[in-house]
């Protein structure tokens, strides 16, 4: 792994760690808060790869348009939904839950 990948990674780690509860983001304003724009899809494989006992909120990272997109759907919905988030046929409405940091 370059340097400058793990330094992604960690910025990711810290981001998502930073994500309130009841509000979610996207895998490209993650990508672009950690100095990697267009790398949405990097933002993922790093979400893919943290271990399944994780304490960062991974749950609340969906799509650009709201979507779960998660393998692992229902408890990405159920995590969300225990925070108060309303879930619709997975999608999220982002002009009421999204983060603005």
């Amino acid at each position: 792994m370059t340097e400058t990948l793990k330094s992604a990674e960690k910025f990711v780690f810290l981001i998502i760690a930073s994500i309130p509860n009841g509000k979610v983001t996207s895998y490209g304003q993650i990508a672009r808060m950690a100095g990697i724009p267009s790398h949405a899809r990097l933002v993922g494989r790093i979400i893919s790869r943290l271990p399944k006992d994780t304490d960062l909120p991974w749950h609340r990272v969906v799509d650009s348009q709201g979507r779960i997109t998660n393998p692992n759907e229902l408890k990405q919905r159920e995590k969300l939904e225990q925070e108060g988030v309303t879930v619709i046929n997975g999608k999220i409405n982002l002009r009421h839950y999204r983060w603005k940091p």
